[in-house]
């Protein structure tokens, strides 16, 4: 008996020298252990990750620099400037100038970068900060471990071909990618993948920039257009340093561009550089609205193989280029060349009028699928729309305007703020990239107007505006029954299908006297389509009896399988605006087995609510 109130006594006294701890840490603020763990173990997922992007990075740099040099230089025959802080790693015999290659080589580039990713991962074409940006919002932030290595290739072919896109957008998508995997091995939960992938772009853009302090910012800032997704703040800026470390450390040191000592002691210039960002604003949305008209009016229009589709988009460059071959790649040296102030080699006229080629360069490798950056294409036009400005005022008031060059600086980081939403990102990166913080008022001033000019626009468009609109913070606040509920407890078994070769006149027949306004269109017991009665009536009357439905039905189906749950379902018929959704097998889209529409996700939404 006394032994058992001894022992009953001392686990009583270490329970109260416990809690005398834990009140005593709670009294001066003192983390417990638990967060000092949790602490160290985000160190090390930062340190992991900005070690392995910034190998990357230092990967996907040198596969750039060698086939452009190989393509541009030795083959093509043109030789392209380069920014003050790249150092030449490596050089080919330049040929002799071929305007003509300009033509075919880029177009072979995009068929080269189309086949590989529409193989491998359709979801590395294009940009890739958006693709991050929506499965941050949308997928939890899974992203496939195979895209960072299909997306260095592709990026690389289409940039090193002659592709008008960056190497920042690759790279954050490869970061971004990194980050996904590495939660996947360490079975981290979603919000915590979340944060891994804000790593991995930090990490990317902080080191292929050496603007550790601005790719930071960017990964958190990007997401929103109104907010910035502070939580990732500390690990971000981890991952950056290190990865700018790395990358420096085999790249070297210094920064991208090479800068006069600007000095901002004029306040009657504020004016200037306000009419400046006023400008860059409307620049930017013509940017913006011009690339998803050729994405959504040009491209994704063309009845052709979506592979098809980077090597006509790499022609149309070919054109452009043919003419003014400075809209080739990125366009880091042409930036450096305007901060020089060489208007010999970069006129008025000429800036000018690069400003809307380099646009539709880039609109023309991005938008088409080819893979390839956004951001180095935005701040070469800001850098030729302030240039040019700047030149100008020089010339009208020498006197008052003195330090010309001073506006591409200011003109970059005005178009970076506009067209991506990212106003604080754009005055540190900018100033990172330069090593110059002597204009940090005119770019406080310029990004501010340029921002607000180009409102809700963004060249990323999932961007959502706040924390509340995203669909990941949303499912924090609150749990929808609809995450728990499968497709197949709600979908319709017993489904009515037509033949494509029935007429649209007896479509309506059937619809008319059945009442379903959607019907899955069969062929050989393979699902080939579907048609809906809105297909249906805008087929002239006079020709319905002679129109089959296969001339009129969907062949791109947007599908769903029975153990999806019902808010993704939901999320698929909400983002395409249609009423119903084939239910397929996985591994098997030709093979149906039900459908589901909006009505019935309504009812048992209804139904499951009432009985929580």
């Amino acid at each position: 008996m006394t032994g058992t109130q001894n022992n009953i006594s001392t686990k009583t006294d270490k329970s109260d020298r416990a809690n005398r701890l834990a009140g005593l840490a709670q009294t001066f603020n003192i983390p417990n252990l638990s967060d000092i763990m949790s602490a160290e173990r985000w160190m090390l997922y930062s340190v992991i990750i900005g070690v392995l992007t910034g190998l990357a990075a230092v990967v996907f740099y040198f596969a750039i620099t060698i086939v452009t040099e190989h393509v541009i230089s030795g083959i093509v025959g043109l030789q392209i400037p380069s920014p003050a802080g790249e150092p030449e790693i490596l050089s080919f015999p330049i040929a002799n100038f071929n305007r003509w290659l300009l033509l075919i080589i880029p177009t072979i580039g995009g068929l080269l970068s189309g086949l590989v990713t529409y193989k491998f991962a359709p979801e590395s074409k294009g940009d890739g900060t958006d693709a991050v940006i929506g499965a941050y919002h949308n997928n939890r932030g899974v992203i496939r471990s195979r895209v960072p290595l299909v997306k260095m290739l592709t990026s690389t072919i289409t940039i090193g071909t002659g592709g008008s896109a960056g190497r920042e957008g690759p790279v954050t998508q490869i970061g971004a990618g990194i980050g996904s995997y590495l939660a996947d091995k360490f079975k981290l939960k979603d919000k915590d993948r979340r944060l891994l992938v804000i790593c991995g772009m930090a990490a990317g853009v902080g080191s292929i920039f050496k603007a550790p302090f601005g790719g930071a910012l960017y990964s958190i800032e990007v997401m929103y257009k109104r907010e910035s997704e502070m939580s990732g703040l500390v690990p971000a800026f981890i991952s950056s340093i290190i990865a700018y470390s790395v990358f420096c450390s085999f790249i070297g040191w210094g920064t991208l561009f090479r800068t006069s000592s600007y000095v901002f002691n004029q306040p009657i210039e504020l004016l200037f550089y306000a009419l400046l960002g006023l400008i860059s604003g409307i620049v930017g949305s013509t940017y913006i609205v011009t690339y998803y008209f050729c994405r959504d009016h040009i491209f994704d229009k063309l009845n052709t193989k979506p592979y098809i589709k980077p090597a006509i988009g790499g022609l149309m460059l070919g054109i452009i280029a043919f003419f003014m071959p400075e809209v080739i790649t990125a366009g880091y040296g042409w930036i450096q060349v305007a901060i020089d102030g060489d208007t010999v080699v970069l006129g008025i006229g000429l800036m000018a009028v690069l400003i809307f080629a380099k646009i539709l360069a880039t609109s023309f490798t991005v938008a088409s699928g080819g893979s390839g950056g956004l951001f180095a294409p935005t701040i070469m036009i800001g850098a030729m729309t302030g240039g040019a400005f700047g030149q100008i005022l020089h010339q009208l008031m020498p006197h008052l305007v003195t330090q010309p060059t001073a506006f591409v600086l200011v003109g970059m980081a005005a178009a970076l703020s506009g067209v991506t939403k990212v106003p604080i990102t754009s005055i540190v990166m900018v100033s990172e990239l330069t090593g110059n913080y002597n204009l940090l008022v005119p770019l406080m001033l310029a990004t501010t107007i340029s921002y607000i000019t180009t409102g809700p626009l963004s060249i990323y468009e999932n961007q959502v505006s706040s924390r509340i609109d995203s669909p990941a913070h949303r499912r924090e606040l609150a749990v929808d029954v609809l995450e728990f509920v499968k497709v197949e407890d709600a979908m319709i078994h017993n489904v009515m299908t037509v033949g494509p070769q029935g007429s649209v006149s007896s479509l309506l027949e059937t619809i008319y006297r059945f009442g379903h306004t959607g019907y899955p269109v069969m062929e050989n017991d393979k699902l080939v389509g579907i048609i809906t009665f809105e297909d249906a009536i805008k087929v002239e009357v006079e020709k319905r009896a002679e129109t089959k439905v296969s001339d009129v039905m969907s062949k791109n189906l947007i599908t769903t399988y029975k153990d999806e749950n019902l808010e993704n379902a939901l999320r698929k018929l909400l983002e395409r605006n249609i009423g119903r959704i084939p239910v397929v097998e996985r591994g098997n889209p030709e093979k149906l087995i039900g459908i589901i529409t909006k009505y019935d996700i309504i009812k048992i939404h209804a139904h499951r609510s009432a009985r929580e």
